[in-house]
């Protein structure tokens, strides 16, 4: 049974690769759209699917996260609740 306060810690070193990897990537995205060979509208429609899809992977990232949060809850309730019937068990308990 895992440990109730126990919660996995990122490094400082990998939030920066992250933080770092995500600049880099919407960086390369923005001057590959702007060095493309397209009209104006083009390239706006491309930069504006672009940052769509970042925003939508971080809501996407925030609802997973979310969910997860919620199932750890449920499973921590859960897991109370069968503690404590366990304690108030008593096997020689006479029956009135």
């Amino acid at each position: 049974m895992s440990t109730p306060n126990a919660k996995p810690k990122n490094t400082s070193a990998y939030m920066a690769q992250a933080a770092i990897a995500f600049a880099v990537s919407l960086f390369g995205t923005g001057a590959g759209i702007a060095y493309l060979p397209l009209d104006g509208w083009q390239r706006a429609f491309l930069a504006m699917s672009g940052l769509f899809l970042v925003t939508s992977c971080f809501t996407l990232a925030k609802v997973v996260r979310d969910q997860q949060e919620t199932q750890s809850v449920i499973t921590r309730l859960d897991e109370a609740r069968i503690e404590q019937l366990i304690a108030e068990h008593n096997p020689f308990k006479t029956v009135l």
